[in-house]
């Protein structure tokens, strides 16, 4: 794991408890999107504010060893709070299954962005609706494992 020290939970109960059972199962519950039936990963970083750890599921976009982190927050203007974590500290640990793993992350542009962007429109298509409701772009984060 890239960071250690104290956790501190979600502020939404079922987020909170969502990771919770995923860990504690290893990811053989609580591993998808409420009742959608759509895969996630569980995320782990580092509070840019307060400096201890953060977890928060999101939608499983895989592609070659590598997943797309969609800053969507369901196209609200602002971006999420996990957003500004991963620009102040790249380095997460994501588990996807029963073993998490140390990624780098980077937020990209251009063709890579369009197509990580098409990927996770593919999963999960409300994305798109997101975007149209949101001035802003949302920002795509690429993660690359590290360990």
């Amino acid at each position: 794991m890239p960071h250690s020290g104290e956790y501190v939970p979600s502020t939404w109960d079922w987020v909170a408890k969502q990771v919770t059972t995923y860990e504690r199962t290893g990811g053989q519950e609580a591993n998808t999107l409420m009742d959608t039936g759509i895969p996630i990963v569980i995320i782990t970083s580092l509070g840019a504010s307060s400096g201890k750890l953060r977890k928060f599921a999101l939608m499983r976009v895989e592609h070659d060893g590598e997943y797309a982190l969609i800053a969507s927050k369901g196209g609200d203007p602002a971006h999420p709070g996990w957003y500004h974590n991963l620009v102040a500290e790249p380095l997460v640990e994501i588990q996807d299954g029963a073993e998490p793993h140390d990624y780098r992350t980077e937020i990209v542009t251009g063709d890579e962005r369009q197509a990580w962007w098409g990927r996770g429109v593919e999963i999960y298509p409300p994305y798109a609706e997101y975007q149209d409701k949101t001035d802003r772009e949302i920002p795509v984060f690429v993660a690359r494992r590290t360990d």
